[in-house]
């Protein structure tokens, strides 16, 4: 099932840890298997993971991209995945993971924002740039895997439930 969250904050206040951190444990129940943080000034991103793809630790969210620019937290489940994975290989992209999430990860690299129109499944993920500081949120056209948010003037609040 899995679960993110995320607090931005647009003032560049430092994002409190303890927030992120509650979210998460609120929604524990969604991914009982393993958890990650990322909390870098104004951005704070959380992950709590089911796992069921990659049982390794090379599933561990959030993930960064071989470079260290993206980084991702994602729910959900990319069907036609191997098939993206394929193509990507091909045009010189090395996985280090068996995850649809990398692969969701080095899709966005490839083609940007358009790289949800290659997929087919159920999804909700967070991508950040953290070169340019800009974040892309992405939710399954029906949304089958839950995203809720809260955006004031001040910050945008993300999670896979409401009560986090």
């Amino acid at each position: 099932m899995c679960g993110i969250a995320g607090i931005i904050n647009f003032n560049n206040k430092p994002v409190n840890e303890h927030s992120i951190t509650s979210m998460m444990k609120r929604m524990k129940h969604r991914g009982p298997d393993d958890d990650g943080l990322y909390v870098n000034n104004s951005i704070g991103l959380g992950f709590v993971r089911l796992s069921i793809l990659d049982l390794s630790k090379a599933g561990h969210q959030p993930m960064f991209d071989k470079s260290g620019r993206y980084l991702i937290i994602h729910n959900g489940e990319i069907f036609n995945f191997l098939e993206l994975r394929k193509g990507l290989e091909k045009k010189g992209y090395i996985f280090q993971s068996d995850t649809d999430t990398e692969v969701i990860l080095n899709s966005f690299i490839e083609w940007g924002e358009e790289c949800q129109n290659y997929f087919n499944g159920m999804w909700a993920f967070c991508i950040y740039d953290l070169k340019e500081k800009s974040l892309f949120i992405s939710r399954d056209r029906y949304g089958i895997k839950p995203l809720y948010y809260h955006n004031n003037k001040d910050k945008i609040i993300f999670c896979s439930e409401i009560k986090p």
